[in-house]
């Protein structure tokens, strides 16, 4: 079977669940007359495995001469077991062709010696009936979509026609998957057909003994049970006499039934032709298992196609918005400090070395970030990018490190962290100090070793990444209070940038409001094209404690408001004091930055979400400012007298 082509050995494959619900020992030989397959009660009966019996000649199970030509009957044959003994019986020899790859194959069927009066058919009927199951079903090989009805309907009318039926009739479970609709249908000459699309609420007795996995057959319609009053009345409704019926199963759910019906005369049901007959219902339950399995695929099929062509486009987006707002161009100003800051990035970035950034919140940090990367040889690689303070300290480390499933309540699938879809690339972690110890210890070891582990996982995954964090908070503050690794701040402090407030580079707010002002203008639709000297030297005098990014929600706030072609100021800039304060009041960075939160939350009136949220203000994601209002002891019940 090896040396077959690979959709010859597809289809014998699906043949030979065909053949496993024959009672009868099949053969399927190429036309030298090695055995390519056989079905499991041809292994049962000899009692070779698949593999053993596989490339052999047909001649090591037959002692007779094994028919060279293809007999018009059954001919008596004896097989001979592996263990040597022999069973007395009758072959069949036909020949069996695969339009669809052009294989033609020889099918040999044994059945051993019966009591014949026990069985409905004889011996020659059952070769007849079994040969024309496999020359049937043999059509489904690889056919199209748009054939298979036609071909259900066709093997329906062959099987009543060779067993005299009236009806033959497949059901199936409608789309909702709660009622049973009559798909395929075929009905003797001059017999009134059943109608297609009939549901099983109209039975609800037969139904529900299919849905018991149980075959339903009665010879006449009284045998029927007194529950079964409206079945009853439908099949008198159709003039069915006789009938019998079988699920069609699918593993462990019931997919359909196939019906077969006599309505001219009744008709007794033999257990033997209700075994036989069983073959029919296992065959097409193939056949409907198959279709539904093609039908997935190829939906998953067209689903993965459109997700990539999707993410594709996607990635084009993404690329051209990050050309456009984030190039290195983009870190707008001409200042001595900002100046200072490139010349460090373009130091830095053609190496492979860790950097870190600092600078107070809305700097532009990320900015800073996304231009080293942009100027490294990971440039066509992504940046990946993790913000620290925006995630429970409980997600963390599955965000960077990934998680096995089942490795915490909730992990219901294997999940890669950012750190295997940073291999080969540039991770970027914000807020780094808001990072647990445990994870802290992860990373530590990811950037001396280059490896780690997933949580819930002991195998050791090694990944190449450059890594890039930020932080406006003082590292080694954080080290002294016990909130950050010694070992980990030594090993991130190789090469420390530090990105100056706003505040520090006034000369270069002309030039940001005006980039701001051609961009938001465009994309609100406005043509705003003056500024007055008034408003540009307000601009310019106000310390701005949230920085560029404050800025930046002015300048749209105000576009937004403003009518006609001048800017007007929507927010009320106070300077409150000077910049440079006696020693005595000078402030840390977390004092500060307490300060503005509560600021902003009072001016909101602790709205946090919004358009005119403090979150908004501040240019932080909602789930952010509630870290940092959690991390500074801010709660609203606290402060409320002081409003």
């Amino acid at each position: 079977m090896n040396n077959l082509p690979s959709k010859s050995i597809e289809n014998l494959t699906f043949l030979k669940t065909i053949f496993d619900s024959l009672p009868g020992s099949v053969f399927i030989t190429d036309q030298n007359d090695l055995i390519i397959i056989t079905n499991k009660t041809a292994d049962n009966l000899l009692g070779y495995t698949q593999n053993e019996i596989t490339g052999r000649h047909i001649s090591i199970c037959l002692s007779n001469p094994y028919p060279r030509s293809i007999p018009k009957s059954h001919s008596p044959m004896h097989l001979i077991k592996k263990n040597g003994d022999q069973v007395a019986g009758s072959m069949f020899l036909s020949e069996l062709k695969s339009e669809n790859d052009n294989g033609l194959y020889k099918t040999y069927t044994f059945e051993p010696l019966t009591d014949e009066k026990s069985i409905e058919m004889s011996l020659p009927e059952r070769f007849e009936f079994e040969k024309l199951l496999t020359e049937l079903f043999a059509t489904f090989i690889n056919i199209q979509e748009t054939e298979f009805d036609a071909k259900i309907n066709h093997a329906l009318e062959c099987i009543g026609q060779f067993l005299g039926i009236d009806h033959c009739h497949l059901f199936q479970y409608d789309e909702d998957a709660e009622t049973y609709v009559n798909t395929h249908s075929w009905s003797g000459k001059g017999v009134k057909p059943i109608p297609l699309g009939i549901k099983d609420f109209e039975a609800p007795w037969i139904a529900s003994q299919l849905l018991d996995f149980k075959n339903v057959h009665f010879n006449e319609v009284d045998e029927l049970p007194d529950e079964a009053d409206i079945d009853k009345a439908l099949a008198r409704k159709f003039d069915i006499k006789s009938f019998l019926m079988y699920p069609l199963i699918d593993k462990e759910l019931v997919v359909g039934g196939l019906l077969l019906a006599h309505v001219i005369k009744e008709r007794r049901w033999s257990e033997d032709l209700i075994v036989r007959l069983k073959i029919v219902a296992d065959v097409i339950s193939s056949l409907l298992i198959k279709r539904r399995s093609d039908k997935r695929l190829q939906s998953a099929f067209q689903e993965i196609k459109q997700l990539k062509e999707q993410i594709e486009n996607e990635r084009n987006y993404l690329r051209e918005e990050i050309a456009q707002e984030h190039n290195f161009e983009n870190i707008i100003g001409k200042s001595k400090a900002l100046l200072q800051t490139i010349k460090k990035v373009e130091k830095v970035a053609p190496t492979e070395s860790t950097v870190l950034i600092l600078g107070e919140t809305g700097t532009g940090k990320e900015l800073i970030a996304r231009a080293i990367h942009k100027k490294s040889l990971r440039k066509d690689a992504p940046l990946i990018k993790v913000n620290c303070a925006s995630l429970p300290s409980t997600l963390i480390e599955s965000e960077l490190f990934g998680h096995e499933k089942g490795a915490f309540t909730g992990a219901h699938t294997q999940r890669k962290g950012r750190f295997e879809l940073a291999d080969a690339a540039t991770l970027f972690l914000d807020e780094i100090s808001e990072l647990t110890l445990e994870a802290q210890g992860k990373l530590l070891t990811v950037l001396e070793y280059g490896e780690f582990e997933r949580m819930g996982s002991s195998r050791t995954i090694k990944v190449d990444v450059r890594i890039i964090v930020a932080t406006n908070r003082d590292l080694e503050k954080e080290v002294d209070q016990g909130n950050f690794r010694k070992d980990l701040w030594y090993r991130l402090n190789v090469f420390s940038i530090k990105v100056p407030p706003l505040r520090q580079r006034s000369e270069d707010i002309p030039m940001l409001v005006n980039w701001m002002l051609d961009k938001f203008s465009k994309q609100l639709g406005k043509q705003i094209s003056t500024i007055p000297f008034g408003t540009m030297k307000a601009l310019e005098q106000y310390p701005w404690p949230g920085n560029i990014r404050e800025l930046q929600n002015v300048i749209e706030r105000s576009i937004i408001n403003s009518q006609g072609n001048v800017l007007l100021l929507t927010d009320k800039l106070k300077i409150n004091a000077p910049e440079n304060l006696p020693e005595c009041h000078r402030k840390t960075m977390f004092e500060m930055e307490r300060e503005y939160i509560l600021k902003i939350l009072k001016e909101t009136d602790w709205k946090i979400e919004g358009n005119n949220g403090a979150a908004k203000i501040l240019g932080l994601p909602p789930s952010t400012l509630r870290a940092r209002m959690k991390k500074h002891g801010v709660h609203r019940r606290q402060h409320k007298h002081l409003y």
